[in-house]
Protein backbone atom coordinates (compact mmCIF):
# COMPACT_ATOMS: atom_id res chain seq x y z
CA UNK A 1 0.00 0.00 0.00
CA UNK A 2 1.41 3.19 -0.90
CA UNK A 3 1.21 6.15 1.62
CA UNK A 4 -0.08 8.06 -0.60
CA UNK A 5 -3.16 6.20 0.24
CA UNK A 6 -3.07 7.16 4.01
CA UNK A 7 -2.08 11.05 3.14
CA UNK A 8 -5.29 11.59 1.04
CA UNK A 9 -7.14 9.52 4.03
CA UNK A 10 -5.75 11.80 6.32
CA UNK A 11 -7.08 14.60 4.89
CA UNK A 12 -10.19 13.97 6.23
CA UNK A 13 -9.52 15.43 9.49
CA UNK A 14 -12.30 13.07 11.16
CA UNK A 15 -11.10 9.93 9.83
CA UNK A 16 -7.52 10.84 10.63
CA UNK A 17 -8.85 10.91 14.28
CA UNK A 18 -9.21 7.43 13.61
CA UNK A 19 -6.48 6.94 12.02
CA UNK A 20 -3.98 7.73 14.57
CA UNK A 21 -4.64 4.44 15.98
CA UNK A 22 -6.05 1.96 13.84
CA UNK A 23 -3.90 1.02 10.79
CA UNK A 24 -4.89 0.51 7.65
CA UNK A 25 -5.13 -3.44 6.76
CA UNK A 26 -5.67 -4.28 3.46
CA UNK A 27 -7.32 -7.82 2.83
CA UNK A 28 -6.02 -10.95 1.32
CA UNK A 29 -7.35 -11.24 -2.17
CA UNK A 30 -8.66 -13.80 -3.99
CA UNK A 31 -8.69 -14.50 -7.88
CA UNK A 32 -11.22 -16.99 -7.91
CA UNK A 33 -14.91 -15.44 -7.83
CA UNK A 34 -16.90 -18.28 -8.37
CA UNK A 35 -15.79 -19.89 -4.92
CA UNK A 36 -16.06 -16.27 -3.38
CA UNK A 37 -19.51 -16.30 -4.78
CA UNK A 38 -20.13 -19.72 -3.62
CA UNK A 39 -18.86 -18.68 -0.10
CA UNK A 40 -20.59 -15.55 0.17
CA UNK A 41 -24.07 -16.38 -0.07
CA UNK A 42 -23.32 -19.69 2.33
CA UNK A 43 -22.41 -17.21 4.91
CA UNK A 44 -25.24 -14.38 4.58
CA UNK A 45 -26.79 -13.52 7.80
CA UNK A 46 -25.31 -16.29 9.71
CA UNK A 47 -23.47 -15.81 13.05
CA UNK A 48 -19.40 -16.49 11.83
CA UNK A 49 -19.52 -19.89 14.19
CA UNK A 50 -22.48 -20.88 12.16
CA UNK A 51 -21.10 -20.07 8.96
CA UNK A 52 -18.06 -21.34 9.51
CA UNK A 53 -19.85 -25.00 10.03
CA UNK A 54 -22.12 -24.80 6.94
CA UNK A 55 -19.72 -23.96 5.03
CA UNK A 56 -17.07 -26.94 5.85
CA UNK A 57 -20.40 -29.60 5.34
CA UNK A 58 -21.24 -27.81 2.25
CA UNK A 59 -17.52 -28.02 0.98
CA UNK A 60 -17.20 -31.62 2.59
CA UNK A 61 -20.14 -32.37 -0.29
CA UNK A 62 -17.88 -31.69 -3.06
CA UNK A 63 -14.44 -33.19 -1.35
CA UNK A 64 -13.23 -29.33 -1.44
CA UNK A 65 -14.23 -28.58 -5.29
CA UNK A 66 -17.95 -27.54 -5.57
CA UNK A 67 -17.95 -27.66 -9.12
CA UNK A 68 -20.35 -26.00 -10.98
CA UNK A 69 -21.31 -29.14 -12.69
CA UNK A 70 -21.57 -31.08 -9.20
CA UNK A 71 -23.70 -28.55 -7.62
CA UNK A 72 -26.08 -28.23 -10.36
CA UNK A 73 -26.41 -32.12 -10.17
CA UNK A 74 -26.97 -31.91 -6.28
CA UNK A 75 -30.26 -31.86 -5.91
CA UNK A 76 -31.92 -29.20 -3.22
CA UNK A 77 -32.72 -31.23 -0.64
CA UNK A 78 -29.36 -32.55 -0.17
CA UNK A 79 -28.15 -29.01 -0.05
CA UNK A 80 -30.55 -28.52 2.47
CA UNK A 81 -28.99 -31.00 4.71
CA UNK A 82 -25.90 -29.44 5.33
CA UNK A 83 -27.93 -26.23 6.96
CA UNK A 84 -28.57 -24.25 3.78
CA UNK A 85 -32.09 -23.14 2.97
CA UNK A 86 -34.26 -23.79 0.17
CA UNK A 87 -33.13 -20.02 -1.17
CA UNK A 88 -29.81 -20.63 -0.69
CA UNK A 89 -29.48 -23.30 -2.18
CA UNK A 90 -31.04 -21.83 -5.47
CA UNK A 91 -28.81 -19.27 -5.36
CA UNK A 92 -25.82 -21.12 -5.56
CA UNK A 93 -27.27 -23.37 -8.51
CA UNK A 94 -27.74 -19.70 -9.65
CA UNK A 95 -24.26 -18.85 -9.47
CA UNK A 96 -23.09 -22.41 -10.70
CA UNK A 97 -25.24 -22.02 -14.02
CA UNK A 98 -23.91 -18.37 -14.28
CA UNK A 99 -20.44 -19.62 -13.84
CA UNK A 100 -21.02 -21.99 -17.10
CA UNK A 101 -22.55 -19.25 -19.49
CA UNK A 102 -20.89 -16.09 -18.65
CA UNK A 103 -17.27 -14.70 -17.23
CA UNK A 104 -16.00 -14.90 -13.43
CA UNK A 105 -12.48 -14.79 -14.34
CA UNK A 106 -10.38 -12.23 -12.59
CA UNK A 107 -9.15 -11.53 -16.21
CA UNK A 108 -12.32 -10.37 -17.40
CA UNK A 109 -13.43 -8.85 -14.42
CA UNK A 110 -9.96 -7.02 -14.78
CA UNK A 111 -11.52 -4.89 -17.59
CA UNK A 112 -14.40 -3.77 -16.08
CA UNK A 113 -15.05 -0.62 -14.60
CA UNK A 114 -16.51 -0.90 -10.57
CA UNK A 115 -19.98 -0.17 -11.61
CA UNK A 116 -19.87 -2.57 -14.95
CA UNK A 117 -18.29 -5.54 -12.54
CA UNK A 118 -20.79 -5.00 -9.90
CA UNK A 119 -23.85 -4.92 -13.20
CA UNK A 120 -21.95 -8.17 -14.31
CA UNK A 121 -22.26 -10.01 -10.49
CA UNK A 122 -25.78 -9.13 -9.93
CA UNK A 123 -27.00 -10.07 -12.93
CA UNK A 124 -27.22 -13.49 -10.52
CA UNK A 125 -30.15 -13.96 -9.08
CA UNK A 126 -29.40 -13.85 -4.74
CA UNK A 127 -26.13 -11.51 -5.55
CA UNK A 128 -27.40 -7.93 -4.67
CA UNK A 129 -25.11 -4.87 -5.08
CA UNK A 130 -23.79 -5.02 -1.35
CA UNK A 131 -22.22 -8.73 -2.22
CA UNK A 132 -21.11 -7.94 -5.47
CA UNK A 133 -19.02 -4.43 -3.56
CA UNK A 134 -17.77 -7.05 -0.84
CA UNK A 135 -16.32 -9.09 -3.89
CA UNK A 136 -14.64 -6.09 -5.15
CA UNK A 137 -13.24 -5.23 -1.96
CA UNK A 138 -12.36 -8.39 -0.87
CA UNK A 139 -11.66 -10.91 -3.76
CA UNK A 140 -10.23 -8.26 -6.19
CA UNK A 141 -8.51 -5.53 -4.03
CA UNK A 142 -10.30 -2.74 -5.40
CA UNK A 143 -9.38 0.46 -3.97
CA UNK A 144 -12.50 2.57 -4.08
CA UNK A 145 -15.62 1.05 -3.69
CA UNK A 146 -17.86 2.05 -1.17
CA UNK A 147 -20.31 0.08 0.21
CA UNK A 148 -22.69 2.89 1.32
CA UNK A 149 -25.83 0.58 2.44
CA UNK A 150 -23.18 -1.46 4.65
CA UNK A 151 -24.61 -0.86 8.30
CA UNK A 152 -21.55 -0.80 10.12
CA UNK A 153 -20.14 1.74 7.81
CA UNK A 154 -23.49 3.69 8.00
CA UNK A 155 -23.32 3.43 11.95
CA UNK A 156 -19.37 4.04 12.49
CA UNK A 157 -20.46 7.48 9.86
CA UNK A 158 -23.35 8.16 12.03
CA UNK A 159 -20.53 7.73 15.02
CA UNK A 160 -17.54 9.75 13.43
CA UNK A 161 -19.24 12.61 11.84
CA UNK A 162 -22.35 13.11 13.76
CA UNK A 163 -24.59 12.67 11.19
CA UNK A 164 -28.34 13.15 11.80
CA UNK A 165 -29.64 12.76 8.50
CA UNK A 166 -31.98 10.04 7.26
CA UNK A 167 -32.68 7.91 4.43
CA UNK A 168 -32.00 9.71 1.38
CA UNK A 169 -30.44 12.64 3.03
CA UNK A 170 -28.40 10.76 4.93
CA UNK A 171 -27.03 8.43 1.73
CA UNK A 172 -26.41 11.36 0.26
CA UNK A 173 -24.58 12.94 3.10
CA UNK A 174 -21.79 9.58 3.40
CA UNK A 175 -21.58 9.73 -0.56
CA UNK A 176 -20.25 13.49 0.11
CA UNK A 177 -18.36 12.68 2.90
CA UNK A 178 -16.73 9.56 1.09
CA UNK A 179 -16.09 11.58 -2.03
CA UNK A 180 -13.02 12.92 -0.21
CA UNK A 181 -11.45 9.46 0.24
CA UNK A 182 -11.64 9.01 -3.46
CA UNK A 183 -9.55 7.02 -4.89
CA UNK A 184 -8.84 5.02 -2.11
CA UNK A 185 -12.63 4.70 -0.58
CA UNK A 186 -12.53 1.29 0.25
CA UNK A 187 -9.25 1.71 2.19
CA UNK A 188 -11.34 4.04 4.20
CA UNK A 189 -14.08 1.29 5.07
CA UNK A 190 -11.91 -1.28 6.03
CA UNK A 191 -10.31 1.61 9.14
CA UNK A 192 -13.92 2.19 9.71
CA UNK A 193 -15.00 -1.30 10.26
CA UNK A 194 -11.96 -1.99 12.47
CA UNK A 195 -13.00 0.92 14.79
CA UNK A 196 -16.57 0.60 14.44
CA UNK A 197 -16.16 -3.22 15.50
CA UNK A 198 -13.51 -2.21 18.52
CA UNK A 199 -10.65 -3.78 17.16
CA UNK A 200 -8.98 -0.65 17.53
CA UNK A 201 -11.69 1.18 20.22
CA UNK A 202 -9.81 4.99 20.17
CA UNK A 203 -12.62 7.59 21.91
CA UNK A 204 -13.22 10.12 19.50
CA UNK A 205 -14.74 13.56 20.45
Amino acid sequence: MSLNAEHILSLDKRLALVLEHVPIVLPKTNDDVYFVLLKSIVEQQLSVKSAAAIWMRFLALYEANPSSDLILNTHSDTLRSVGLSYRKAEYLKNIALFSQENDLSKSFLEELDDDQAIAHLTQIKGVGKWTAEMILMFALGRANVFPVDDLVIRNAMIRLYGLSSEKKALIIDMNSIAELWTPFRSYACYVLWDWYEGKHPPHIN
